[in-house]
C-alpha cells in the first residue's frame, strides 16, 4: 500500500507540475539580432504613460452634463494626435509565466524591450514594475525612480498621491535639469524615453471599484497632470516639435475590481497617441467598421477609430523615434498612426517583418531540435501564404531587374544625343568648306580610270 501510495502521488505531482510546464512556460525566445528602420525618424523622444487599471470607457463616456472627466486626453480632434480608443489586450494575469516561481518583484525571464533598446529611459512609479524593466535592460542606461513598496497600500481611502508622487517627481527632474549641465546635455539627445507608470487608478480601482468617486476623481487628477507634463517637456525642449506621446493603459478591470477574466471591461483600454510623427485625427462621414456601439457612448462616431493590439504599441514608439524593434516584440506596427512619408512606412514594416521572422525562425529551429524527426511536423499554415510571398518576391525582382536595367541604359539618351549632335555638327562643318578649289580634277579622272582597270582584272580572273 506505501508503494501505491507513493507511486500515485509522484504520478498526481508530475501531472500536476505538467501545467506549469505547459500553460506557465516563456514564450520569449533569443538570440534574434536587432532590427531598425534605417531612416530618419520623425521624433527625437518619446513620453509614455501608463494608467495602469484604466478602462476605455471610463476615460472616455461623458458626464451627464455633456462634460468630459479627462477633456486634454478627450479632445483627440485637437488636430495634433490621433486617437486610438481602444487597444486590445490578452488576458491580463500579471505575466504568470514570470511569476509562477519567484513572485511578482522579481523577473527571471530576460525580454527585450523598448526601454532597453533606447539611449537611455527614465522611469516614474511602482517599485513592483519598474525594477522588472531595469534588470531586462543591457546596460545602465534604464533609470528608476520610485516611492516606497508600502505606499502601496489597497485600503488606503484614496490612492491617486502615487499618481500625484510621480507628477511631482518629473516636474522635479526637469527642473533640476536645467541648472544640471551634464544631465541637460543628455536629455538632448535622441532616442530617449520618459516612462511614467501611474499606479493609483488600479490601487482605487481594486479598493472602491471602477465606479467609486476615487477611481472617478483619479482619471481627471491623471489628465490634468498629463496637460501640466507635456507643458514642462515642450517648454524645457524648446517646443521644438520632436517629441511623441503615448498614452495608454495596461488593463482595465470588472465592476467588481478584478481583471484576469477576459470581459471586455479588463481588455479594453484606451489609446491616444500625438505629438511628432503622429498622424492627425480625421473625422469621417459612413460609418466606421465597429459594433461594440462604444463610439456612439462615447460621441466620438465622427472620429476615426484606429484600435491596435496592445503588442503594438511596442512596434509604434520603437518606428517614432528609430530604435530597433523589440527582438522579443510580437506586434504589428499600426501605419496609420504614422504621419511620415510612404518610403518611411515600407522601410518601417519591412523591418517589423523581419524582425518577426527572426524569432520564427529561432523557434522553429530549437522546436526542430528538441523533437524526434519523424514526429516534427512544420508549421503548413506559414507555408501556405509561401506563394503569396512568391508573388511578393517576384514583383520584387522584376522591379529590381528594371532597376537594373534603368541604370544601366541611364547615360544611353544623353549619349545618342551626343552622337547625333556630333554627327549634325561634323556634316555642318563639311557643308561650310569648298572642295572643288583644292582637287584637280585630271588627278581624280586617272583614279576612277585605274579603279575600273582594277575591277576588270579581278572579274575576269
Amino acid at each position: 500500500m506505501i508503494t501505491f501510495f507513493l507511486v500515485g502521488l509522484t504520478v498526481h505531482v508530475v501531472f500536476f507540475l505538467s501545467i506549469f510546464d505547459i500553460y506557465f512556460t516563456s514564450p520569449l525566445v533569443h538570440g534574434m539580432p536587432p532590427h531598425a528602420t534605417p531612416l530618419a525618424p520623425p521624433a527625437s523622444r518619446l513620453v509614455l504613460v501608463v494608467a495602469d487599471g484604466l478602462r476605455a470607457d471610463s476615460l472616455f463616456t461623458l458626464l451627464p452634463n455633456g462634460s468630459s472627466r479627462a477633456p486634454y486626453l478627450r479632445l483627440c480632434d485637437r488636430r495634433e494626435g490621433l486617437l486610438g480608443c481602444v487597444s486590445h489586450t490578452r488576458l491580463h494575469l500579471h505575466w504568470p509565466f514570470v511569476c509562477v516561481y519567484s513572485g511578482w518583484k522579481e523577473n527571471p525571464v530576460e525580454f527585450d524591450s523598448v526601454f532597453n533598446e533606447s539611449r537611455h529611459t527614465w522611469c516614474w512609479g511602482s517599485p513592483d514594475i519598474l525594477p522588472m524593466f531595469s534588470k531586462g535592460a543591457s546596460g545602465d542606461h534604464v533609470y528608476t525612480h520610485t516611492y516606497p513598496a508600502e505606499e502601496e497600500d489597497f485600503a488606503s481611502t484614496d490612492a491617486s498621491r502615487l499618481d500625484s508622487w510621480v507628477f511631482t517627481q518629473v516636474k522635479s527632474f526637469f527642473e533640476s535639469a536645467k541648472i544640471n549641465h551634464s544631465l541637460r546635455e543628455t536629455l538632448l539627445e535622441d532616442q530617449n524615453i520618459f516612462f511614467l507608470h501611474l499606479l493609483g487608478i488600479d490601487t482605487n480601482g481594486h479598493a472602491h471599484r471602477p465606479m467609486s468617486q476615487q477611481y472617478l476623481d483619479n482619471i481627471g487628477l491623471v489628465d490634468s497632470s498629463v496637460a501640466g507634463l507635456v507643458s514642462i517637456i515642450e517648454d524645457f525642449f524648446g517646443y521644438d516639435g520632436r517629441t511623441a506621446y503615448v498614452f495608454t493603459s495596461d488593463h482595465g478591470m470588472t465592476n467588481w475590481g478584478s481583471h484576469g477574466a477576459g470581459h471586455p471591461s479588463e481588455t479594453l483600454t484606451p489609446l491616444v497617441v500625438w505629438g511628432a510623427g503622429v498622424q492627425n485625427a480625421h473625422r469621417v462621414t459612413e460609418p466606421q467598421p465597429y459594433d461594440d456601439g462604444y463610439l456612439q457612448d462615447w460621441k466620438l462616431e465622427q472620429l476615426r477609430r484606429v484600435d491596435v493590439n496592445q503588442a503594438d504599441i511596442a512596434t509604434l514608439m520603437a518606428s517614432l523615434i528609430g530604435v530597433p524593434i523589440p527582438v522579443n516584440s510580437v506586434g504589428v506596427l499600426p501605419l496609420l498612426y504614422l504621419n511620415n512619408s510612404n518610403q518611411f512606412k515600407a522601410e518601417s514594416m519591412y523591418t517589423n517583418a523581419i524582425q518577426i521572422l527572426e524569432q520564427f525562425k529561432v523557434k522553429m529551429i530549437q522546436k526542430k531540435d528538441t523533437t524526434l524527426s519523424f514526429l516534427f511536423t512544420p508549421y503548413h499554415s506559414f507555408y501556405s501564404s509561401v506563394s503569396h510571398q512568391i508573388v511578393l518576391c517576384q514583383s520584387l525582382i522584376s522591379h529590381a531587374l528594371e532597376g537594373l536595367v534603368y541604370y544601366h541604359t541611364y547615360d544611353r539618351f544623353f549619349l545618342g544625343c551626343s552622337v547625333v549632335l556630333g554627327f549634325v555638327g561634323w556634316t555642318s562643318y563639311l557643308s561650310t568648306i569648298d572642295f572643288s578649289a583644292n582637287i584637280d580634277i585630271s588627278k581624280v579622272r586617272q583614279l576612277k580610270l585605274d579603279d575600273i582597270r582594277r575591277s576588270y582584272f579581278f572579274v575576269s580572273s
